[in-house]
């Protein structure tokens, strides 16, 4: 049903109420890493560390980071005849992000057949819509199994340093094992969701009881399986949770189920809507899986969130139903008034139009009027990341669960017994913090190591005001180096493995034009680069630094676009535009911006 002009008003009102009461002077500082203070809650629980001989050899390509990024990237290359590729992984095997996320209920939130990528490469069908992290671990060593990426990788591994030595034409790589060995070619996956935090809440060090990260999670104490089996040692524990974002949203049902009582700490609801997982039917998937399918299908999911007016809905998701509502109105429109105000003006309708609905099925699944009024999110629907999901709403309904709203100000205090809210005190056996990952700290902070380039110049001190790129993946003087991430490229949030999997084609496009013509290094031409960095500098960031969002990592922790982290938009014409431009770049074969000697 259509939303009145005052009932708009009303809504912005409170937007902007919610918004203000979550508003932090210190941003992205309140949040601490597992490994400055917490170094027990940091430790890898699922893999034994194995002593090995520190490597001191030459590789061809290294590649930093052994999720998505270094999988995709890495089979690239193979496939491209470098035989010799090798991913530094901190985790104890493949997977990166969802090597550590083995926590109860945790699935990928955007569908499957676009989520996981080399599909069809691998033969791999997605038993269901959204896949589980079971499946997706196993589908990230069937990719190392399937490429030979398990041959030359170094596990449970952390790059310390990274040198461009220009008399050799080549990196040195050295690391926490005592490594030391060179490549032609660095490849980087150490973007955002790989580094686990904690919110800067006093006293966490002090808790007596039992306390872990998501990211970490203890099933010798929770009982219960990554694959799903109860958490059968919880039935006499008090346990709290400490967040209420994506990861929450999953495995607060598992808990309300297992444990004698569930308190969930809330400082900012998500909006929740339905997701409708089911079963991938093998019969229709093989109708579909025809040469070529997922490429179609990640393109028709990027025209679906583009302007312009696709023929189908591949995927028929919560992300492609706010842009089938946007065009729908303006569809409504004389094409006379297709104008960017009245573009915007559709965008808002159907956005509030669909929180809403996503507000009013709150009331419809949760039988306590208070808890349900407090679940409710009163922001527009990518401020945060949208969250789905089918029990989550419903576990509150569990006479175990209960929902401990802060109004907008987070836990105040961790004590010995338990967590403070409002000068409350709640006793409790066990906390679980839900505080996900770095997404808003520079890049080298989270990486580990300060990438050092031609003449010794540092990747902080070139980005001193900024990021600088070509494309997103290359930087003027740091010859032979990809950094693969979304920043300053596509930066489609909704679906990030396409964002790597685009890189991993344009990387090895360069490095099979590098090997088949004999030149020993490559990087932008500092007019390319500053041309590319102006173009980036020209999206207006609307979403990003829209005014009554509340703070979360999509908009800077509530600070908007400051001169420095505009840079880390992507291309102004969205993702389709910058797909479309780098697909173009890329055959023509004359990699155009880039110096080769």
């Amino acid at each position: 049903m259509p939303i009145t002009a005052d009932e708009k008003a009303a809504i912005q009102k409170r937007y902007l109420a919610e918004r203000d009461k979550r508003l932090r002077a210190d941003g992205n500082d309140q949040y601490q890493r597992l490994e400055d203070k917490f170094e027990a809650f940091a430790a890898d629980p699922y893999t034994p560390l194995t002593e090995r001989t520190p490597v001191t050899d030459h590789v061809t390509f290294a590649f930093i980071g052994g999720g998505f990024a270094g999988l995709v990237t890495g089979a690239r290359l193979t496939e491209a005849g470098v035989e010799d590729v090798r991913i530094i992984e901190t985790g104890g095997d493949f997977g990166g992000t969802w090597y550590w996320n083995r926590y109860p209920g945790a699935q990928c939130d955007t569908a499957s057949m676009i989520y996981m990528p080399l599909l069809e490469e691998t033969g791999h069908m997605p038993s269901e819509k959204y896949a589980h992290a079971p499946e997706i671990r196993a589908h990230c060593a069937r990719i190392g199994k399937t490429f030979g990426l398990y041959k030359h990788a170094l596990f449970h591994t952390e790059v310390t340093a990274l040198s461009w030595d220009d008399t050799q034409k080549r990196w040195t790589i050295k690391t926490n094992r005592g490594d030391a060995f060179t490549a032609k070619y660095v490849g980087m996956g150490t973007g955002p969701l790989h580094v686990a935090k904690l919110p800067g809440i006093t006293g966490i060090e002090t808790f007596g009881g039992k306390s872990f990260h998501t990211s970490r999670w203890d099933y010798a104490y929770t009982g219960g399986t990554p694959e799903g089996a109860p958490l059968d040692k919880l039935a006499d524990k008090r346990v709290a949770i400490i967040g209420t974002g994506a990861t929450s949203v999953q495995c607060v049902p598992h808990l309300a189920a297992a444990a004698k009582e569930l308190l969930v700490f809330q400082r900012t609801p998500s909006s929740v809507d339905v997701r409708n997982n089911k079963p991938i039917e093998p019969g229709w998937f093989a109708s579909i899986a025809t040469k070529g399918w997922q490429k179609r299908w990640l393109d028709n999911f990027v025209e679906n969130q583009s302007q312009g007016f696709p023929a189908e809905d591949l995927v028929m998701d919560g992300w492609t139903d706010l842009s089938r509502r946007i065009r729908e109105k303006v569809r409504a429109l004389p094409p006379t008034e297709w104008t960017p105000e009245n573009m915007m003006a559709a965008f808002e309708d159907a956005d509030f139009e669909k929180m809403e609905e996503i507000r009013t099925r709150v009331d419809a699944l949760v039988t306590d009027e208070d808890t349900a009024q407090n679940l409710k999110a009163w922001y527009r629907q990518l401020c945060k990341r949208p969250c789905f999901h089918d029990t989550y709403l419903q576990a509150f309904n569990t006479p175990s669960a209960r929902l401990i709203d802060t109004d907008g100000q987070g836990v105040e205090a961790i004590t010995e017994k338990g967590v403070v809210v409002q000068g409350t005190e709640y006793e409790v056996d066990c906390i679980i913090y839900a505080s996900g990952f770095e997404v808003g700290s520079d890049y080298t902070a989270r990486a580990g190591f300060d990438l050092e380039g031609r003449d010794g110049k540092k990747l902080s001190e070139h980005w001193l005001g900024g990021m600088r790129t070509l494309h997103g993946l290359q930087v003027s003087g740091f010859p032979n180096a990809f950094i693969v991430q979304p920043s300053q490229a596509a930066n489609l949030i909704s679906n990030v493995p396409h964002n790597i999997a685009d890189h991993a084609n344009t990387i090895s496009a360069i490095v099979a034009h590098m090997e088949a013509n004999g030149f020993s290094e490559t990087d932008p031409a500092p007019k390319a680069e500053a041309a590319w960095v102006e173009l980036i500098l020209t999206n207006s960031g609307m979403l990003i630094g829209s005014p009554d969002c509340t703070p979360g990592y999509y908009n800077n922790e509530g600070k908007g676009l400051t001169d420095k982290n505009r840079y880390a938009l992507g291309h102004p014409g969205g993702a389709k535009a910058f797909f479309a431009h780098i697909d173009k770049w890329r055959s023509t074969g004359d990699f155009e911006g880039l110096r080769f000697r």
